[in-house]
């Protein structure tokens, strides 16, 4: 059936697309029907019962995969790499969740987890989800005081954490972080059980704390709890406009009905398929797509501790391709910037035989063409941009690889999956003709697997989501379809800046910079303008043995928007830097660097990966007159 086929399959009948996609995994009890008109933007399969756990894990060892790889754990940092199978997995997991009961977890009760990229990280959210537990995984590494403010939100019976995470050249001590957490919050929670990595032996708190080994000793394996089909499964805290973080909510029927269509239909994922999410278990990704995504589906999911490049260098990637047979990968476009910067010719991808890989996907933020165009050429595969969100947890657009590879546009993530109802507003929240910016929402109901709520904050969600455009989940996102029905990502809502009247977005802009021969990475900005109200403001990145001086090349990208873009942009002034202000997902601080350009008081975010790269950030504006009161 081809994509067309199944987009009108959905709309003409969408209780029963989801009806069927819901026979994909297995029940303890079928639900009635898909969708109940329950909540504020309504509930799936609110009547079923099933288990997370036994979805991922237990059927597949029923089913006689019980010796198939289900996790592949490797580490460059430690030099270490090993499997576990489906039928070791399913007793790992029974035994600790057998440990958190004996202790008193139960359905319904919160856990925090805090941990770096070990399996242990999945087998923990696995054991809680046995019990119908509600897991909240907390980024490794986090600062103690936002991880208090996620204690107190979520008001955990109990913390499982790592004594440490590593990082190239240098330890990360979590137990130190935990501890200060524990203080700062108001809640407590009754126990904490501490996973001892060799790298860093934690002190352990008499009465609290319990080492993940010794507590398992001499238990009783669980059993899975069968849970409601709207029972929260996880809360995700994702970065909110007030500092204060939202806590995503996935219910468990429609999160592993929307994993297993997406892997088989998205990604072109089969059982037995080496699938590779190269993210943390701390984001969205990690959730959906290393843990529960390729499990439901019996592929083997890779657990990867290291970074595109330094560990050892920039063919990281293509090592753990030949090695583990991979499939597909899915990575953020950093990270794709990140290794072509290191090696533009791509060299290094010419000493690894990568005859099993057969996709790359690309999101987390915009994939310029120039990127794809690079990744294409070198890896000689096709290369797809897709979209979604934390509070989606699923692809909103993406190139249906599994049903049909469509062509591919450089630029646009490509076509709506069934279950969304993309369309470009006005201001109004009136649709816009094929071609024209706006912002993207998303016609109610969501499909299964995207957020019901935010835990403990029924009216914030509301406020954030839903009242703007009445009818209407609001993605923050601003962009245009075109006449093939492709969209176009351009910027945040709130990154298309408005320059003498004129609304012009920073990602058009950004996709002319990046096609420099010379620019590795960068990023635009808008900065207050007491004449035009705002100007746009380039960061240049360069690649590793540029010849070009600085000033020719900011010369030459200003020509080129220019011409490719024209005067109206009025894009004037661009500033080399050697690196950009990220999150640890890769995410660029556009918000923050625009901050700092206005003069402005701001907060280094939690999330971001190294704090010292704002200081560089503030000189290289100063140096080019920013802001502009500076003496």
């Amino acid at each position: 059936m081809s994509y067309r086929d199944t987009y009108a399959g959905w709309q003409a009948d969408p209780e029963g697309f989801w009806m069927e996609a819901a026979r994909k995994i297995d029940w303890e009890r079928p639900p009635s029907r898909a969708f109940f008109d329950q909540g504020p933007a309504g509930e799936w399969y609110a009547d079923g019962m099933l288990n997370a756990c036994w979805n991922a894990v237990d059927r597949h060892v029923e089913a006689g995969r019980g010796d198939q790889l289900a996790i592949i754990h490797d580490s460059p940092i430690t030099r270490s790499c090993r499997g576990i199978t489906y039928a070791e997995l399913r007793d790992r997991v029974a035994s600790l969740a057998g440990a958190l009961r004996s202790k008193g977890i139960e359905k319904g009760d919160r856990v925090i987890i805090y941990m770096p990229m070990v399996p242990e990280a999945l087998e923990a959210m696995l054991a809680c989800a046995r019990l119908g537990a509600i897991h909240s995984v907390v980024f490794g590494g986090f600062a103690a005081h936002e991880l208090a403010v996620r204690i107190n939100d979520a008001t955990p019976k109990a913390i499982i954490a790592a004594s440490c995470g590593l990082e190239p050249g240098r330890i990360v001590p979590y137990k130190p972080l935990l501890d200060r957490a524990i203080e700062e919050a108001t809640h407590k929670p009754a126990f904490c059980v501490i996973f001892q990595r060799e790298q860093e032996v934690a002190h352990l708190i008499e009465g609290r704390d319990v080492a993940w080994h010794s507590f398992q000793f001499g238990v009783e394996p669980a059993e899975c709890v069968p849970v409601e089909g709207n029972h929260p499964a996880y809360v995700l805290y994702t970065s909110g406009t007030t500092g204060q973080p939202k806590g995503v909510v996935r219910h468990t029927g429609g999160h592993m009905v929307a994993l297993a269509w997406s892997m088989k239909n998205v990604y072109g994922i089969d059982a037995g398929d080496v699938f590779w999410a190269a993210s943390d278990v701390g984001w969205v990704v990690g959730h959906s797509y290393i843990c529960y995504g390729p499990l439901a589906v019996g592929a083997t999911t890779i657990v990867f501790e290291g970074k595109p490049v330094g560990t050892p260098d920039a063919a990281a990637y293509w090592r753990v391709i030949q090695n583990h047979r991979v499939k597909s990968v899915f990575s953020a476009p950093t990270a794709i910037r990140a290794i072509r910067r290191e090696d533009p010719e791509g060299k290094l991808i010419e000493d690894y035989n990568l005859r099993h890989f057969k996709t790359l996907y690309l999101a987390g933020e915009r994939a310029d063409p120039d990127t794809i165009q690079w990744a294409e050429e070198k890896l000689g595969v096709p290369v797809i941009d897709h979209w979604w969100q934390t509070e989606t947890g699923w692809p909103i657009v993406a190139n249906p690889v599994g049903i049909e590879l469509l062509p591919v546009k450089r630029g646009s993530p490509s076509v709506t999956l069934p279950g969304y109802d993309v369309q470009v507003l006005d201001e109004a929240g009136h649709p816009l003709p094929a071609g024209t910016l706006g912002a993207v929402a998303i016609k109610l109901p969501l499909p299964p697997g995207t957020l019901p709520t935010l835990w403990n904050a029924e009216d914030r969600f509301r406020k954030s989501y839903l009242s703007h455009f009445p009818g209407y989940y609001e993605t923050g996102d601003a962009g245009y379809i075109d006449e093939d029905g492709y969209l176009y990502i351009m910027a945040r809502t709130d990154d298309v800046i408005n320059v003498a009247g004129h609304r012009l977005s920073t990602g058009a802009m950004e996709e002319v910079l990046s096609a420099h021969p010379a620019v590795a990475e960068c990023a635009v900005i808008g900065v207050a303008d007491s004449l035009k109200g705002q100007m746009p403001l380039g960061f240049l990145c360069l690649k590793k043995g540029t010849n070009t001086p600085n000033q020719q090349v900011v010369k030459e990208v200003v020509g080129m928007v220019r011409d490719q873009i024209g005067p109206v942009a009025a894009f004037k002034t661009a500033c080399v830097v050697d690196r950009l202000p990220k999150t640890r997902s890769g995410k660029i601080l556009r918000a923050t660097m625009v901050k700092i350009a206005d003069g402005q008081s701001f907060k280094t975010p939690a999330t971001i990966d190294d704090p010292a790269i704002l200081d560089e950030i503030a000189t290289a504006l100063r140096a080019v007159g920013y802001p502009q009161h500076a003496s």
